[in-house]
């Protein structure tokens, strides 16, 4: 018990001397360690498993250490960080000062405002891969190659379309496109369930397409009519034709045959179930369902025409073409032949009530 006593005289007595000492301390001094004290505890509740100091924090807590100008008194004031810690802090400073920034080595970052042109042309139009997106630059006057395009949507998250795969006619169809006219008939049901059959044309080395007819009955002497009308279209144009690639239906009879092999045309008919051979045709037909007439219910005969007729205006005359150097079918001049600069504004057309855009140049 006496030793009891004593150890409370001594506490006592020790905390005593602490009061006295506070009475000869400054105010300032008494401040400084009050808000020192106040903002380590700041940070001790921060939600976080462990208090971390940020810039601004080490700048308080040294500038406040810097107020307390006893040396004794700084070791007796409970702190979160060491000395070893505001020596850190300072080395970091003076690195940060003396750290210069440095140009990155490589090419130089492509423009802003042909990366926002790139990104809003896929964005606007999901269907369309970076082959197509370059396409429609070039047809804006923008010189740039089709692995930056593909570099600005890899890295906006943007995977490019699946390329097509080449056929085993390609050699053949190359060589011969200029003088190769292929037809083909595809069918579209309308919103009243009945089915419409629409019979065109395209030819392989302009890629220009042609339609023909549409009606609900394909029979033998309709279509051998529509190859009629086709030739008369094309006038003095006809005798550059040597190859007609057709199917096997039944409503390309004889008949139908005869007019092209009356100006010298060699009819070739496909082998059956080998849709490959007619590729041209074939891909026409994805395209024409992919953008225009699979995303539009279709009410009627009168509509139909509008859609697909309004399609193959732009497939001719805007469509850039991958065969023919991003050009289209009907477009006289080089892609590449126009100049943008970043300024230049760039005006968008709709059709089909804006399921497809058209870009171009505002003079």
């Amino acid at each position: 018990m006496p030793v009891v006593v004593i150890r409370l005289i001594y506490l006592f007595a020790c905390q005593t001397f602490r009061w006295l000492a506070l009475l000869v301390r400054s105010s300032a001094t008494k401040d400084a360690e009050i808000l020192m004290l106040r903002h380590q505890l700041a940070i001790a509740r921060r939600a976080q498993p462990r208090p971390r100091f940020s810039w601004s924090d080490r700048a308080v807590m040294a500038a406040l250490l810097r107020m307390i100008v006893s040396k004794q008194r700084r070791s007796q004031v409970a702190l979160l960080i060491s000395p070893r810690s505001v020596l850190r802090w300072h080395a970091r400073l003076i690195a940060w000062k003396w750290t210069y920034p440095s140009r990155r080595p490589g090419r130089p970052p492509k423009p802003e405002a042909l990366r926002q042109l790139v990104l809003r042309l896929a964005k606007e139009n999901p269907g369309w891969g970076y082959r197509r997106v370059h396409g429609e630059l070039l047809g804006l006057g923008r010189d740039v190659a089709a692995s930056t395009v593909w570099t600005i949507l890899k890295q906006a998250g943007i995977d490019p379309s699946p390329q097509r795969v080449d056929c085993s006619w390609a050699a053949f169809l190359k060589a011969q496109a200029s003088a190769i006219v292929a037809t083909d008939l595809f069918h579209i049901d309308t919103v009243f369930l009945r089915r419409w059959f629409v019979l065109f044309f395209i030819n392989h080395g302009t890629r220009r397409v042609h339609i023909a007819g549409i009606t609900r009955h394909p029979t033998g002497p309709w279509v051998t009519q529509q190859a009629r009308n086709y030739l008369m279209d094309l006038g003095d144009h006809a005798e550059s034709i040597r190859c007609l690639i057709r199917d096997r239906g039944a409503y390309f009879t004889d008949s139908f045959d005869a007019v092209f092999q009356a100006i010298g045309v060699h009819v070739i008919p496909t082998l059956p179930q080998v849709p490959r051979m007619n590729a041209i045709a074939e891909g026409w037909i994805g395209s024409c369902r992919r953008e225009a007439t699979d995303r539009i219910l279709i009410t009627g005969e009168r509509h139909l025409h509008l859609i697909v007729n309004e399609y193959a205006e732009h497939y001719n005359r805007h469509r850039p073409h991958r065969s023919l150097e991003q050009r289209a079918p009907d477009r006289p001049t080089e892609p590449g032949s126009l100049i943008a600069a970043d300024n230049t504004r760039i005006h968008r057309r709709d059709r089909l009530c804006g399921l497809i855009h058209e870009y171009t140049q505002v003079a």
